[in-house]
């Protein structure tokens, strides 16, 4: 275990994710973990996939915890630091998986003396796939950062960046899990209107994206070498690339990038 007590303000999609991925892998027991949310159904979804309880009272789970994880959404968390202001110990380490709050508006909002750590993580977590960026507030020592790290180490991959780069991270890792089941949907599709069953399409469409991404990460080569591998000249693969190509796949997914970012952007403006 790394912490006997950590809470999580926001019982949501991504707060079920981290809570079930420490306790699959043990860096803390169900009895020491507790989240709150105001929604009763969102409390329900969290307990019944995690275990664990869950209370509408953020202030409890303040109490409670040596780490406090505010997962809640970008719209209502300037309540939940009003709600804090003045109520976090020295001692807390305060993660933020709030998408485009920056770590100056949470100082100001907590103190500039608590150890604050802003990290972007992304559903996969879940799954111990995640991959997860993150950068330290000016309070927040070297051994929060490792904490942080193994945290978050422990549901997938993680990285230490600078804040400025936050925004980008946002967009390409934090959002692109949606971006990926869309491809994949898509591949899926593409099978079963060539006649493929549909179990059989998304397996084989599903296994397909897992096993490139694997063979960037295992042969640290360059995707654009490794396609070329498999584009033969004339052959079946050259075609497909031609199609995306001329629909414009490259532009679409790096637009959509750009488009999220400039989003996370402008959530910061709302704090």
């Amino acid at each position: 275990m790394v912490a006997e007590r950590i809470g999580l303000i926001g019982a949501g999609q991504m707060a079920t994710a981290l809570a079930c991925g420490w306790l699959r892998v043990g860096l803390v027991r169900p009895e020491g973990l507790l989240a709150s949310d105001p929604s009763a159904e969102a409390r329900n979804r969290f307990t019944q996939a995690t275990q664990v309880r869950s209370t509408s009272n953020n202030l409890e789970v303040v109490d409670l915890a040596q780490v406090l994880v505010l997962a809640v959404k970008p719209q209502h968390i300037r309540g939940v630091l009003e709600e804090l202001r003045g109520k976090v110990r020295p001692t807390q380490l305060v993660i933020s998986v709030v998408a485009g709050l920056r770590l100056e508006k949470l100082q100001e909002a907590l103190g500039e003396t608590s150890r604050i750590v802003r990290v972007m993580p992304n559903t996969p977590c879940l799954v111990g796939y995640g991959v997860s960026a993150y950068c330290l507030g000016s309070a927040a020592t070297d051994a929060d950062g490792q904490l942080v790290a193994q945290l978050f180490g422990a549901v997938g991959q993680t990285y230490e960046v600078q804040e400025a780069w936050m925004d980008a991270v946002t967009g390409l890792s934090g959002s692109g899990p949606a971006y990926g089941f869309v491809i994949l949907e898509a591949l899926a599709d593409a099978g079963v209107r060539l006649g493929l069953p549909r179990d059989v399409a998304l397996k084989l469409a599903a296994h397909t994206l897992v096993g490139s991404a694997q063979m960037v990460i295992a042969t640290g080569e360059h995707p654009a070498v490794l396609k070329d591998r498999v584009a033969s000249p004339g052959g079946t693969t050259i075609m497909g690339l031609y199609m995306l190509e001329r629909g414009g796949l490259r532009a679409a997914l790096i637009e959509a990038v750009e488009a999220a970012a400039r989003r996370s952007a402008e959530l910061a403006q709302l704090f």
